[in-house]
């Protein structure tokens, strides 16, 4: 089956239909903020300023770019605003797409079932603010989910930074406390009820606030403090 996306672009708002024939059966998903100043890493911002929050942000995607280039598995990235024709995301390799829904959970069920829909067997998202991120972690949960129906990377904040899935699982997506510190575990729980089989990655940390920096070095160069 293949997938026709609807692409907007922010350059002249014009409509692009394009045809994408699935070459694996293995997809994954970048979500992603457009990069503008003042609306992303807001978090962040509220430590190093505004411009160094988004030179930051930047420099992660491009971390996330370059992390996934060598995965084996069609590669999708989904805006949360709008698609840019030109940008770091090669569109000779990454598909792109526009996020859909209301909330957080919403947007990420409409990503996998887009691509289920269009024949992907194993689906991972990832997000692209987590700078200790590796082509082995993306490649571990590939390999997880010849056994499991779900594939977890915990984050230290009680989040989760990588989701993977061998078939839909909607109740991961509804009435969940996002951004709060027991989503994982709130998850995991209701996941256990259902008898559904998970497992977990390594504990990773990402980057939302100025203390996630600190471990970090080369990101000092894009902000200035004061001892």
């Amino acid at each position: 089956m293949g997938l026709f996306s609807r692409k907007e672009t922010n350059e002249d708002n014009e409509a692009v239909f394009d045809f994408h024939f699935p070459t694996s059966k293995k997809a994954v998903i970048i979500f992603t903020r457009n990069p503008e100043l003042g609306k992303c890493k807001t978090r962040l911002a509220k430590s190093v300023g505004d411009e160094a929050a988004l030179d930051i942000y930047k420099y992660l995607l491009k971390h996330t770019a370059d992390t996934v280039k060598p995965i084996n598995a069609d590669k999708f990235v989904f805006y949360s605003e709008k698609i840019k024709k030109e940008d770091l995301w090669d569109g000779s390799l990454f598909i792109k797409k526009l996020q859909n829904g209301d909330d957080l959970g919403i947007r990420m069920e409409n990503a996998f079932i887009d691509l289920f829909e269009s024949g992907y067997q194993k689906v991972i998202i990832i997000g692209s603010d987590l700078l200790d991120l590796t082509v082995n972690h993306i490649n571990e949960a590939f390999e997880k989910l010849n056994n499991h129906d779900v594939v977890f990377g915990p984050a230290k904040d009680g989040g989760y930074y990588l989701l993977g899935l061998s078939k839909p699982q909607a109740c991961i997506f509804h009435n969940k406390p996002w951004s709060e510190a027991n989503l994982l575990e709130v998850t995991i729980k209701e996941l256990g009820q259902k008898n559904v089989s998970l497992t977990l990655l390594q504990t990773l940390n990402d980057i939302d606030t100025f203390e996630d920096l600190i471990d970090h070095p080369q990101l000092k160069k894009f902000y200035t403090t004061y001892d």
